[in-house]
């Protein structure tokens, strides 16, 4: 069927080579049978045959009507980007005017590729020749897909403008100022800046992010002319903060600027009208004088101006004061009952006093009611976050909000559900932001800013380059971001600026080329032209296992598996999987590799890991606890003893690595997820079960050769060796159950000893600190006995606290089912026999927790318990206590109940 097709069309490129048909007798209808045969060519899977055919074809005859419609509309279809067929088509029923036949070619393209920006553009101008309405909406498309696009984006903006769409119309405005921006077109930006003055002044935050951009981009002395502008509307709105702030940026480009300098002066007259030394202060800074540092001048002048009566101020002792009365140079402040009224030289207050405002978290807390202000901060998150950060110069992190809050007015257990709904406000609110330098620094916005701009500027502040791919995933899964904006692009940018120029494939460059293509394939206005293939990338890559580990997944992101689903598709994806396995460690590449026919590489690989458990540390575990009872595990046929044998090589290697200081951490993990295996999931008791007494000595022999394992596990096997084999014969030196390694402890009394601890930690500090904290608000620390005693009691916990930590990471909770009466050992009761008087004394055997000599209960490591610790009956020991030395000989050995 396909043969004839093939036939079918060979023979059109002929006729049409030899007849060379006209271009005025081409129609619609010509274009529609060609149509047809594309649709066939792909019913009948034969469009690559077709394709090469056609592209044969245009080799020795260019201008091929059929040839370059079927070379283009199939490489379209397969989804290339290269157009040059179909505009060559275009361009030639242009020339000959077949305006009809173009309109129909390009919306053929787009029914394939709706973003095709080249049959956009086509199809866009004629439109527009043509007055036709569906023009604005090809526009829309292409300033969506093509973010260069800054003309087509301000005649939309004018378009909508001029139909009275306000909403419309600034968001146009503010894509094409960015774009303009970007393309280098300063005249272009000054001239929607204007527009956007006058259509959104209040939006302080966007301006000040095209003041960011422009200073960058052009320089800082453009941006003076451009918020002067703006500072315009906020004074003759009386916003005097923001018209402050906008004449300080301005200073801070041009410190001689005379007419910011005069202007500054007239913001602070209006702001602080009112003030009894208002002229006094702005003539003594000189801040109108350009002889004077504009910056010295107006740091002087502020710090003044903050003292008048009523306003609020700090001192490091005496706390939040009130200005009760300001009399020439002489402030009188009233710091409560506690701290009194204070007078103090105006010079004096302004380098010991901090100015707050009435707002302050501090003057709230002074001013306010404990429950009051808990109760108002329980209810009003967003209120509570706003003054607090607005309290620390607008930059605060999250340590000073809790600081603020723990303990005096929340607790640490309302802290805790407080702190989830406050991050996530954080997170959300549009009116929070993070400041530009540091994303641990929250602040407060005057007016909402859009999610774009929100997620733009935590993209900024983050350093962490993936946790900035974390911020891209989220801005492009949100459902209100505008995945078109110019915002988003320059965040993309980041990633696609990693694959411009590659001269070594480390983690960022693999991360950005997956983050890229899994973009590109969600849709095509995200296509980048990416120069390499990921197999040339991944042979440049010196060691996959360590990408792999660099790597890092985020809450949107999967980077690991995305690396492992891009290596499946290299020809020796099999090779590459078996080599990433025991760094990757997840069974689904077995699954893979099995399913791929691969079996036996997997076989070899198990095979291969307990041979030389050495270099499969990790693997070893994995397979031992995880894949017992698959069959591709069983099919290598490692002998169960074998693997035994690996894991208790393993313990012996680890240990000698560890008291060798080699890779400490790793090995440590290692040896107790072994350690466990073998002896907490008894893997090695119920194997030695079922074996013979050789079998069992020879594997007794390993564990007991190595000096550093804990001698309880030693013990254990001992015991369940002794179960099966009554009469089984230990070397003496096996018979020594040595002292035990940390401490030794009962259940019971661990239960008890945890439960001090938290009680310590959770309620008797935290009152503590309390109590602190109110003994501190009754001032004059030196004669404060309240204080005293306090912060005495404050050391004292903290030194309780301190043992019982220690003390708790020593406990090694005793296992009972351990207990021997072959020697004399934890939880054994024993009878020793005076040698000379011939009386007995009876002793428990604990741990140092439950000791209690007046009842004959010793510690294991007390001088007796040492002394006894190891003996067999009829064994003699001898110890000295208080100077008194003891012969004794052990009578009689006798579990204990715990």
């Amino acid at each position: 069927m396909s043969e004839n097709l093939v036939q079918s069309v060979q023979d059109m490129l002929k006729e049409e080579t030899w007849t060379r048909a006209t271009i005025s007798n081409y129609t619609q209808n010509n274009l529609k049978e060609l149509t047809a045969i594309v649709d066939e060519a792909r019913n009948q899977n034969c469009v690559n045959e077709l394709l090469d055919i056609c592209n044969e074809h245009l080799a020795h005859s260019k201008d091929s009507i059929i040839a370059l419609y079927l070379s283009g509309i199939f490489s379209l279809q397969k989804g290339g980007i290269d157009n040059q067929s179909l505009e060559i088509l275009v361009d030639i029923f242009q020339k000959n005017h077949k305006e009809s036949i173009v309109n129909y070619l390009c919306e053929n393209i787009l029914a394939d590729d709706p973003n095709n920006k080249f049959a956009l553009r086509t199809l866009a101008d004629s439109y527009l020749a043509d007055n036709n309405e569906k023009v604005w909406e090809l526009y829309t498309t292409l300033v969506k897909i093509d973010f260069t696009e800054a003309e087509l984006a301000k005649t939309l903006a004018e378009h909508f403008d001029a139909e009275g769409n306000k909403e419309q119309a600034i968001e146009y405005y503010k894509k094409a100022i960015l774009r303009f921006i970007n393309n280098d077109n300063y005249a272009a930006c000054k001239d929607i800046w204007t527009k956007l003055v006058q259509e959104i002044p209040s939006e302080i935050e966007f301006f000040q992010l095209l003041r960011r951009k422009i200073s960058k981009k052009f320089s800082e002395l453009k941006t003076t002319t451009l918020m002067q502008e703006l500072y315009n509307w906020y004074k003759d709105n009386a916003k005097w903060d923001v018209a402050i702030d906008i004449l300080k940026q301005n200073l801070e480009v041009e410190p001689k600027d005379t007419w910011a300098r005069k202007e500054l002066a007239d913001c602070y007259k209006a702001k602080y009208a009112g003030h009894s030394h208002l002229d006094e202060y702005i003539s003594s800074s000189n801040l109108t004088q350009n002889f004077r540092n504009v910056f010295e001048a107006i740091n002087d002048f502020e710090k003044h101006i903050a003292f008048d009566k009523g306003c609020f101020v700090f001192h490091r002792n005496w706390g939040v004061g009130k200005i009760a009365k300001l009399e020439k140079d002489t402030l009188k402040i009233n710091f409560g009952k506690r701290n009194g009224i204070h007078d103090m030289s105006l010079k004096m207050a302004v380098t010991a006093l901090q100015p707050l405002s009435k707002d302050h978290i501090w003057v709230l807390k002074a001013t306010t009611s404990k429950d009051e202000l808990a109760k108002k901060i329980k209810a009003d998150k967003k209120w509570a976050l706003q003054t607090i950060i607005k309290s620390f110069d607008n930059n605060c992190d999250f340590k000073r909000i809790k600081a603020e809050l723990v303990p005096v007015i929340l607790t640490p257990g309302e802290w805790t559900s407080w702190n989830t709904a406050a991050k996530k406000l954080l997170e959300t609110d549009a009116t929070f932001g993070v400041n530009p330098n540091d994303i641990n620094i929250y602040m407060v916005r005057e007016n909402e800013i859009s999610p774009e701009e929100k997620l733009s500027n935590e993209f900024k502040a983050q350093k962490q380059f993936f946790a900035r791919i974390d911020i891209l995933m989220k801005f492009l899964n949100n459902d209100l971001t505008d995945k078109s904006s110019e915002l988003f692009a320059e965040m993309y940018s980041y990633f696609t600026n990693y694959l411009k120029t590659i001269t070594k494939v480390n983690e960022q460059v693999i991360a950005s080329y997956l983050v890229v293509k899994k973009l590109s394939a969600m849709d095509k206005q995200f296509n980048f032209p990416i120069r390499e293939t990921f197999a040339e990338l991944y042979s440049k890559i010196e060691n996959p296992k360590a990408i792999y580990n660099e790597l890092k997944d985020t809450k949107n992101t999967s980077l690991k598996k995305d690396f492992l689903d891009a290596i499946k598709m290299l020809p020796d994806w099999n090779v590459q999987y078996v080599k990433l396995f025991p760094t990757v460690l997840d069974e689904s590449l077995i699954d893979d590799l099995v399913k791929g026919g691969f079996t036996s590489d997997v076989e070899k690989l198990v095979k291969t890991s307990f041979e030389s458990y050495k270099d499969y540390r990790e693997t070893i575990l994995f397979f031992f606890k995880n894949c017992q009872n698959k069959e591709w595990f069983k099919s290598a046929k490692v002998d169960f003893e074998d693997q035994l044998i690996a894991l208790i090589n393993l313990i012996e290697l680890t240990f000698r690595e560890i008291n060798n200081h080699v890779n400490s951490t790793d090995n440590k993990k290692i040896n107790k997820n072994a350690t466990d295996l073998l002896f907490t999931d008894k893997a090695l008791f119920k194997y030695l079960a079922d074996q013979d007494e050789k079998t069992v000595k020879k594997l007794y022999t390993l564990i007991d050769d190595i000096p550093d394992i804990d001698p309880s596990y030693k013990a254990q096997t001992r015991n369940k060796i002794l179960e099966k084999f009554p009469d089984f014969k230990f070397r003496v030196s096996e018979e020594k159950s040595s002292k035990p390694k940390g401490m030794l402890v009962t259940a019971a009394k661990l239960a008890e000893k945890k439960a001090e601890l938290e009680n310590i930690q959770n309620v008797l500090i935290p009152q503590n600190a309390k109590d602190v904290a109110d003994a501190r608000a009754k001032g004059d620390l030196k004669e404060n006995a309240e204080y005293k005693a306090a912060k005495e009691e404050q050391h004292m916990l903290n030194l309780s606290l301190t043992k019982l930590q220690e003390e708790l990471n020593r406990a090694t909770v005793f296992d009972p089912t351990t207990s021997t009466t072959a020697i004399v050992s934890f939880a054994t009761i024993v009878t020793l026999e005076d040698t000379e008087t011939k009386n007995t004394v009876t002793y428990t055997v604990l741990g140092p927790w439950e000791s209690d000599p007046e009842n004959n209960i010793i510690s294991y490591m007390s001088p007796i318990g040492n002394a006894i610790m190891d003996k067999k009956v009829d064994d003699t020991c001898s110890f000295t206590v208080n100077e008194h030395k003891y012969n004794y000989v052990v009578k009689e050995i006798k579990k204990a109940k715990i």
